[in-house]
């Protein structure tokens, strides 16, 4: 559906914020992983056409979109980080208004979408006036409004509370089943339930992309559970990377990542996602918050 084909988005001489990212994504829903600064966002206003790269094609269903924007702009939604909404306006004006310039004339979408996004009862409130996590959903709604076949979503989870953002998850996790949705975040539950994929990016590199599952299998015999005695967590956590700690009754519940069994009484232990990718042999522990 989406190809990416030696990408680079260059700021200045020497810095590159994309550089010579490859990628071949199919409909589902792909978590672009990286820290700020990884180049995640630069990537994803190439493909929603909003900038165009210094090198390299970005392909919609074959068509160069850097050369024919338009070939993807009707099919494309997107939510960027920074999301406002205009004074005076209600929020169904403001969906009306978004609509109208996507070309949108069904009444009836507009209701299903604030539904949707759980603001139908404040259809007719000023959007101005609402807290940042209403504002983000109706984000949503805006970027939903032409169905589109490609969904771009950057930090979407930001000010919502937990019911909220499990609703959304839910959403994307729908939407990627027959569409592309492209998910940027540094928070790894984010996603860890509902991605197809995982890109990581590091310093404006594609450093790795696989599925879940097997980032998970890569990294089992790599993660170890053990409980040590107080006084001796500062050495161990001087030669071993520790993913967590947790003060108990017995001392302190480590889990350690390391190639090997890393003290006396350490388990293997079943590998969570966000441990997964922080055990890659790819710099992506800089990548993972």
């Amino acid at each position: 559906m989406l190809e990416l084909r030696n990408v680079v988005k260059s700021y200045t001489k020497n810095v590159r914020a994309v550089d010579d990212v490859s990628l071949n994504l199919p409909a589902g829903v792909v978590g672009l992983i990286g820290h700020n600064g990884a180049g995640k966002t630069s990537l994803m206003q190439m493909i929603a056409t909003l900038t165009k790269p210094t090198s390299g094609q970005i392909l919609f269903d074959g068509a160069d979109i850097v050369k024919q924007p338009d070939a993807i702009r009707g099919r494309l939604g997107f939510l960027p980080q920074d999301f406002g909404v205009y004074p005076n306006l209600t929020a169904l004006e403001f969906l009306q208004y978004f609509a109208a310039l996507k070309g949108v004339r069904d009444p009836a979408r507009l209701r299903m979408l604030l539904e949707m996004v759980n603001l139908h009862e404040h259809a007719n409130r000023q959007a101005a006036g609402f807290s940042g996590g209403m504002q983000r959903r109706l984000g949503i709604a805006q970027a939903l409004l032409n169905d589109p076949d490609v969904l771009i979503v950057d930090e979407p989870t930001a000010g919502l509370d937990p019911e909220e953002r499990l609703r959304f998850r839910h959403l994307l996790s729908e939407i990627g089943f027959r569409k592309l949705v492209i998910v940027s975040t540094h928070i790894v539950s984010d996603i860890e339930n509902m991605a197809s994929h995982l890109a990581i990016m590091n310093k404006g590199k594609l450093v790795a992309y696989d599925t879940p599952d097997s980032f998970v299998q890569t990294a089992r015999s790599q993660v170890w559970s053990v409980t040590v005695e107080a006084q001796h967590y500062d050495a161990l956590r001087a030669e071993v990377q520790v993913l967590q700690a947790q003060r108990n009754e017995h001392g302190i519940h480590l889990r350690i990542a390391h190639s090997s069994s890393p003290c006396a009484g350490a388990v293997p232990a079943e590998p969570t996602l966000e441990e997964a990718l922080m055990t890659r042999r790819y710099a992506v522990q800089e990548a993972v918050v």
